[in-house]
C-alpha cells in the first residue's frame, strides 16, 4: 500500500461515508477533508470533522500504518500538535501526541471498495512501460484532451523557468534574452550549454553594433568557441581569426573558460560551425528580430522569419580547410519547428505573462500547425492506441511521460484519476 493511494481516498473522498467510525467505536463524519499541502508538515490542513458530538477543526496526517507516526518522529515534532485525526490503511498501535492525549483514528480498510482497490492494484502492478499502458486507450476522449491541455501549459511554465533565470542574466532586456535562449537551441543537446554561455558573454549591444557585417558576428561566435585558437592557412579562417583579435580588443571581452564544443556523433549538419554560421546570418539579416518573433502569429510567417543559411564558404565545408560536396546550409522547416517549439513559443507566453496578457489560444493554434515530433516517447504512446497530430499534443505528451509516468504519480494524473472512477 502507497501513501499517495490513502491521500487519493482521502482527498477525493473514495470510500464508504455513512458508516465512518474511529477505531474507537465513535462515529466519524467529514465536513471537509482540508487543503491538500503536498509539502512538510501534516499532509491535510484545516480539515474540519465531528467525532461523536464534538465538532474539530485541524490539520489531518496520514500514513500506511498508524506505527509510522513514531517512526517519523511527529511525536516531538510541533508541526503535528495540532492534527485533529490520524488516516491509516492498518491500525497497529495506538498513536499519542507531545501532550500524551490520545490522537483519534481512522482505519481506511474497513471503508474502502472492493473495486476501488482493484482499480488501483490494476493501475499501479502491471507495467511494462506504462503503469495504464493497457487503459489507457479506453479513457474518454473528452477527459484526454481537458489533461493534455493542462499538461501542455505545465511544460510552458517549466521552460519559463529558464527563460526567467537568464531575463535576469541578461539585466531584463528581451532581445538578450531571445539571442541568448536562440543560441542555446541552435547548439541542440550537445553544445547548447556552451552556447548560452557564448552567448551571455557577449554583452548584446556589440552584437546590435557588429551586425551590420556578418563576419564580424562569426568571428565574435568562432571566437568565443574556441575554434579560431588553432593554426590554419584558410583565407576565411585567417580573416575571421584577424577579425576576432581586432574585435575582442575592440569590445573589452574578457577570456572565458568553456567546455569545447562537440563534434562527435554529431550529424554535420549539426556541427558547431555550421549554427554558428546560421546564427549570425540570422542577426544579420534579421537586426529587429525580437519585434518580429512577437509579431508573428502563423507557421508561414514563421518559417520566412527563419528563412537564413550559413555563409557561402560553408556550402562546401563543414570545418575550416575541409572541403565538402557542395550543399547550401540552409535552416530546413524541422530544425525551425525545434526553434518554435523550445524557444519562441515559451518566450512569446513569457512576454505575454509579463504584460499581464493570455495568449493561450495563439500559441496553441500555432503548435497545432506544426507536425508532430518524432522520438520513442512518443513511439510508445502510439504503440498503445493514442493518436498524436501535431506538436501541441507531443509537448502535452512529454508532460506526462516525464513528469507523471517516470514519477508513478498515477494518482495526481487525469488519466490516472479517470481509470480509479472506472
Amino acid at each position: 500500500m502507497r501513501e499517495d493511494f490513502l491521500h487519493f481516498l482521502w482527498q477525493f473522498k473514495k470510500f464508504d461515508l455513512a458508516r465512518l467510525q474511529t477505531t474507537k467505536g465513535e462515529k466519524l463524519t467529514i465536513v471537509s477533508s482540508g487543503l491538500y499541502l503536498q509539502k512538510a508538515g501534516p499532509d491535510f490542513f484545516n480539515a474540519q470533522i465531528i467525532i461523536g458530538t464534538q465538532k474539530w477543526a485541524g490539520n489531518v496526517e496520514i500514513h500506511c500504518r498508524s506505527s509510522d507516526w513514531y517512526l517519523h518522529s511527529h511525536e516531538t515534532n510541533p508541526n503535528y500538535d495540532n492534527v485533529i485525526l490520524h488516516v491509516v490503511w492498518e491500525h497497529d498501535t495506538e498513536v499519542f501526541r507531545k501532550d500524551n492525549t490520545e490522537l483519534a483514528v481512522l482505519e481506511l480498510s474497513n471503508y474502502v471498495p472492493k473495486k476501488m482497490l482493484e482499480n488501483y492494484q490494476s493501475l499501479m502492478l502491471d507495467k511494462t512501460w506504462l503503469f495504464c499502458e493497457k487503459q489507457i486507450a479506453s479513457v474518454d476522449g473528452f477527459v484526454l484532451d481537458n489533461w493534455k491541455e493542462r499538461l501542455f501549459f505545465e511544460r510552458l511554465e517549466k521552460k519559463s523557468l529558464l527563460i526567467w533565470k537568464t531575463f535576469s542574466e541578461t539585466l531584463n532586456d528581451w532581445e538578450a534574452l531571445l539571442f541568448c535562449l536562440l543560441a542555446k537551441n541552435f547548439g541542440l543537446n550537445s553544445n547548447g550549454e556552451t552556447f548560452l554561455k557564448i552567448a551571455l558573454s557577449i554583452p548584446f549591444q556589440k552584437i546590435r553594433k557588429e551586425s551590420f557585417e556578418v563576419r564580424n558576428l562569426e568571428a565574435l561566435f568562432y571566437g568565443r568557441a574556441g575554434l579560431l585558437d588553432n593554426e590554419n592557412e584558410d583565407v576565411y579562417f585567417l580573416d575571421l581569426k584577424e577579425r576576432w583579435d581586432y574585435l575582442r580588443h575592440k569590445h573589452l571581452l574578457k577570456k572565458i573558460y568553456l567546455d569545447p564544443v562537440q563534434f562527435f556523433r554529431l550529424r554535420p549538419s549539426n556541427f558547431p560551425t555550421i549554427r554558428l554560421s546560421q546564427l549570425a546570418n540570422l542577426y544579420h539579416s534579421r537586426p529587429g528580430l525580437f519585434s518580429e518573433v512577437i509579431e508573428s502569429k502563423s507557421l508561414a510567417e514563421f518559417y520566412k522569419l527563419f528563412n537564413v543559411s550559413a555563409s557561402d564558404y560553408w556550402s562546401d565545408h563543414y570545418q575550416f580547410d575541409r572541403q565538402s560536396r557542395k550543399k547550401e546550409k540552409k535552416l530546413t522547416n524541422v530544425f525551425i519547428d525545434l526553434l518554435l517549439i523550445n524557444t519562441v513559443v515559451p518566450l512569446k507566453f513569457a512576454h505575454a505573462a509579463y504584460l499581464g496578457n493570455d495568449i493561450s489560444e495563439e500559441i496553441v493554434q500555432l503548435l497545432r500547425e506544426i507536425s508532430a515530433e518524432k522520438n520513442i516517447i512518443i513511439d510508445k504512446f502510439q504503440d498503445f492506441g493514442i493518436t498524436v497530430n501535431n506538436a501541441y499534443e507531443t509537448q502535452a505528451l512529454l508532460q506526462l511521460k516525464n513528469e507523471y509516468c517516470n514519477k508513478k504519480r498515477c494518482l495526481e494524473c487525469g488519466i490516472g484519476m479517470e481509470l480509479m472512477k472506472s
